[in-house]
């Protein structure tokens, strides 16, 4: 059986023993800031001089919130993020909602918001097996967790836009990688210093 390690969540606000509505009120406060993290980290956006699609903080907050919080958690926040905009709040990058666009058709971006689900999931479980505490192991995780969303976001663009498989790899992931190769090398400095501060502070 393999033993799951703590999360940075379960590090800095531990599971309340006894009570199981104290449990219950940690996770759901958690799941809650996770979705709301990731909500307004879609809304900062800005345009890179090579390519018109803009970047956004939404991914990084995915992968953020995964790893924090563990598989189980992260993978419940990221499904109320995608419940939420799908009832038409603007959660969504650029404010935007709903899974249809105008005309009724499925949206570009399902794929994607459905990507962020699984991702969040399987860095949470990197995470749960303490892939957040080295930078080679933290930088994998992010890669694995980018890996994750592009490969069910680009199909899903191409099928719905009907796009050419190279345009919407263009456009639906390359343009992205200078921003991805960014958020990889943040990760890898941040994550295992965030854990040298929480063990520091545990330290007498």
């Amino acid at each position: 059986m393999t033993t799951r390690a703590a999360t940075l969540a379960d590090a800095t606000i531990p599971w309340a023993s006894g009570a199981q509505a104290a449990r219950y009120a940690r996770a759901a406060i958690l799941v809650v800031a996770g979705a709301a993290l990731t909500a307004l980290s879609a809304q900062l956006s800005w345009q890179a001089p090579w390519t018109t699609v803009p970047y956004t903080g939404q991914t990084a907050a995915v992968l953020l919130v995964g790893t924090v919080l563990g598989s189980r958690l992260g993978l419940a926040s990221m499904a109320l993020y995608m419940l939420v905009g799908a009832l038409g709040v603007g959660v969504f990058s650029g404010g935007s909602s709903g899974l249809f666009d105008e005309a009724g058709a499925l949206s570009g971006t399902v794929g994607y918001l459905v990507g962020f689900i699984v991702a969040a999931g399987l860095v949470g479980r990197l995470a749960e097996a303490g892939w957040d505490r080295s930078p080679l192991r933290a930088a994998g995780l992010m890669v694995l967790g980018n890996l994750v969303i592009y490969a069910i976001g680009v199909p899903i663009l191409a099928w719905t836009l009907r796009m050419s498989a190279g345009d919407a790899l263009f456009y639906g992931a390359i343009v992205f990688v200078p921003w991805d190769a960014f958020k990889v090398l943040v990760a890898a400095g941040l994550l295992p210093l965030a854990w040298r501060a929480v063990g520091s502070r545990r330290a007498p």
